[in-house]
C-alpha cells in the first residue's frame, strides 16, 4: 500500500514539475514545435516515466536531468532569437513548393514531401485545385502556406491522373475515362512521354500538367 502511495505522490509531483518546465520554456502550438522542441519534450516525458516506474529511486536524481534539459532549451531559444543562421540550422527554413504556379519537384524530393501530402494540405486549406495556387510554401513547422491566384474562381476538385510519371488508373475510372483516352488527349496537348510528367489532373474539361524538373 505504501508503494502505491509513493507512486501517486511522485506522479503528482512530476506532473507539477513538467507543467512548470513547459511554462518556463514558452508557449508554442503543437504544430509549431521545432525538431529541437520535440526532442526535448520526448526526453522529459521519458525521464518522467522512468521516475514513476522506479519509486525507490531518488526523486531529485530524476528531476535534475529535466531541469538541465529546460535550461539547455531556454539557452538555445535565446541563441535562436538572436541568430537567424542558428535558427535556420535548428528549426530549418521555409521552402517554396509551388512558385508562380510551377511545382518544384526537386524541393519536394529534398523535403521528402510527396503529392499526397500536397493535396491533403491543400484540401485542408479548402483549395480544390492545384491550378488555383500561385505560391505554396512549406514552413519549418510542416504547415503549408498557400497563396491563390487572383483569378481562381472556378469550382471543381483536383483529381490526379498522373503522379511522378505513373498513370492513376483508379482516378481515371472515377471520371469514366480510359488510359487510351488520356494518352491520346495529352498527345494533342503536346505531351508524348508521360514518364516526363510529374503531375497531371483534369479539371473542368482542361488538363493541368506539370513536367518533371531536371535532377540537379
Amino acid at each position: 500500500m505504501e508503494e502505491y502511495l509513493i507512486i501517486i505522490v511522485r506522479t503528482l509531483f512530476l506532473y507539477a514539475v513538467i507543467l512548470l518546465i513547459f511554462r518556463l520554456m514558452g508557449k508554442r502550438e503543437i504544430g509549431e514545435l521545432s525538431i529541437l522542441d520535440l526532442v526535448v519534450y520526448i526526453m522529459i516525458a521519458e525521464l518522467a516515466v522512468v521516475a514513476i516506474e522506479n519509486p525507490n529511486s531518488e526523486i531529485l536524481k530524476n528531476v535534475l536531468p529535466m531541469l538541465l534539459l529546460m535550461v539547455v532549451q531556454i539557452v538555445l531559444a535565446i541563441f535562436s532569437l538572436k541568430s537567424k543562421t542558428f535558427r535556420d540550422v535548428v528549426d530549418g527554413k521555409p521552402t517554396i513548393i509551388i512558385n508562380k504556379g510551377k511545382i518544384d519537384e526537386n524541393v519536394m524530393r529534398e523535403q521528402r514531401y510527396n503529392f499526397d501530402d500536397l493535396l491533403l494540405q491543400l484540401r485542408e486549406k479548402d483549395i480544390a485545385k492545384i491550378s488555383d495556387v500561385e505560391f505554396a510554401i512549406l514552413e519549418s513547422s510542416g504547415n503549408l502556406s498557400v497563396f491563390e491566384k487572383k483569378d481562381s474562381k472556378e469550382g471543381g476538385i483536383t483529381i490526379p491522373l498522373i503522379i511522378d510519371g505513373s498513370i492513376q488508373k483508379i482516378n481515371l475510372e472515377t471520371i469514366n475515362k480510359s488510359e487510351f483516352w488520356l494518352r491520346q488527349e495529352l498527345r494533342k496537348e503536346g505531351y508524348k512521354e508521360l514518364s516526363k510528367i510529374s503531375f497531371c489532373s483534369y479539371e473542368n474539361g482542361q488538363f493541368f500538367v506539370d513536367l518533371l524538373d531536371e535532377r540537379k
